[in-house]
């Protein structure tokens, strides 16, 4: 399986890229959301890189820190005692690649990235029988497992939607943690 500079790169630091895919609507989120505290009760220090597929905004009208960004800054940094944040404003400059998205985050043990489909990285296939769109395996080989709610047949690890414990623990060893 051939994979992206960036993912070779923080490889060697020893940071592990693992992507989830889906439709919308799949249950992408909800199950990432029960699985971060289980990575992180083992010791890992988890990131999520997640794609939109729409426009979105983390800052709040009214702000001095949005109404920097509607002044025409580039980027604002907002820095507290608890987190800090860089809003960076594209301003028609394209949208950057997953790689670069990659090379952007401090390193950690485990990096998840949610919402780049065809991007060349392992995946976690999320299905929803209901949601009536097709699977994504076999086209994508770099799908390694799905997670659906409702048998499939696959010579893929299947896991159910519900069964966080058997997908963490799938993820984990896939990604060479014990």
């Amino acid at each position: 399986m051939t994979l992206f500079a960036g993912t070779v790169r923080r490889a060697a630091l020893g940071m592990k890229i693992f992507g989830f895919a889906g439709w919308s609507g799949s249950g992408k989120t909800t199950l990432i959301e029960q699985l971060i505290p289980r990575f992180v009760k083992r010791g890992l220090k988890v990131s999520m890189i997640k794609h939109a597929h729409h426009s979105f905004d983390v800052d709040q009208p009214g702000k001095d820190s949005y109404r920097h960004r509607q002044a025409g800054c580039s980027e604002v940094v907002v820095v507290s005692e608890k987190r800090w944040v860089i809003m960076h404003e594209l301003r028609g400059e394209p949208e950057p690649s997953l790689e670069e998205q990659i090379e952007r985050v401090s390193p950690c043990d485990l990096l998840l990235v949610e919402g780049h489909k065809r991007h060349p990285l392992p995946k976690l296939e999320v299905w929803r029988r209901e949601n009536g769109k097709p699977l994504l395996y076999p086209e994508d080989g770099h799908i390694v497992a799905i997670a659906s709610d409702t048998p499939l047949e696959t010579r893929l690890p299947r896991f159910d939607l519900n069964d966080h414990e058997g997908i963490g623990n799938f993820i984990l060893s896939y990604n060479g943690f014990r």
